[in-house]
């Protein structure tokens, strides 16, 4: 079976599991959530909604979100989180960079999940492996979410998967950001190209390490070990 009809039939199955009636999730113009929509629209001709939703960000992501949306039929909703982001910070004045740059994933959970109460969806989530091994996620931003369908996915596997599920080569070529600040991408962030990420993940798995960069496999060993909290299930004190 096509790998695209298999993650279809897995949404659908953890949709009809939940209960629920189809799934919400961020449109956010960039590789992942394209494949998201599109296989997500595989699964569920009905209940499926993307929602777009600008924070500070470049305004070409909304214009290739739209066009994801178009390409694969999927509903949208557009909501801005400027005002609410900037109300946020000058309620808490004092605040890291990074602190002010993952509210916005925040921000953006808060949302989806306001819609997926009112609509009795699940969240789906465009995490894929790549990110999760190493906790590039923001913990109860783009990390809070139901379902992961692209989770046991290298970032290299999404690629192909979005050349065969017809997603826009522009969309596919675009650097991956997850637009915390201007001009932040994705790899300048994690100091890895994700060809070299994926090949050291899965020589990882392999343990077959022979041969590989000792400074980047040493970085993405201390990556997974530092953000295993993220990945855990919530350490619990038991009397």
């Amino acid at each position: 079976m096509e790998l695209s009809k298999q993650i279809a039939e897995w949404i659908r199955a953890q949709v009809k599991n939940a209960d629920k009636k189809g799934v919400v999730f961020g449109l956010s113009g960039g590789l992942d959530s394209a494949v998201l929509a599109a296989v997500s629209k595989m699964a569920l001709e009905e209940g499926v909604l993307g929602l777009i939703l600008p924070c500070k960000n470049n305004p070409q992501d909304e214009k290739f979100a739209l066009k994801t949306a178009k390409k694969f039929g999927v509903k949208t909703k557009s909501i801005t989180l400027d005002k609410i982001y900037d109300e946020f910070l000058d309620l808490c004045t004092e605040g890291t960079d990074m602190a002010k740059a993952n509210l916005k994933p925040r921000l953006r959970m808060a949302i989806l999940y306001y819609f997926a109460n009112s609509l009795d969806y699940l969240v789906a989530g465009a995490g894929n492996k790549s990110e999760l091994t190493i906790g590039y996620f923001t913990k109860y931003g783009d990390g809070g979410v139901d379902i992961l369908p692209l989770g046991g996915l290298l970032k290299s596997g999404v690629r192909r998967l979005a050349k065969g599920l017809g997603v826009p080569d522009e969309i596919i070529k675009r650097a991956p950001s997850a637009g915390l600040w201007h001009g932040q991408t994705d790899e300048g962030e994690i100091g890895i190209a994700y060809e070299e990420l994926d090949k050291i993940i899965a020589s990882i798995e392999k343990n077959e390490i022979k041969g590989m960069d000792e400074k980047n496999l040493a970085k993405v060993k201390k990556m997974i070990k530092d953000s295993e909290h993220k990945r855990c299930k919530i350490p619990t004190m038991l009397l």
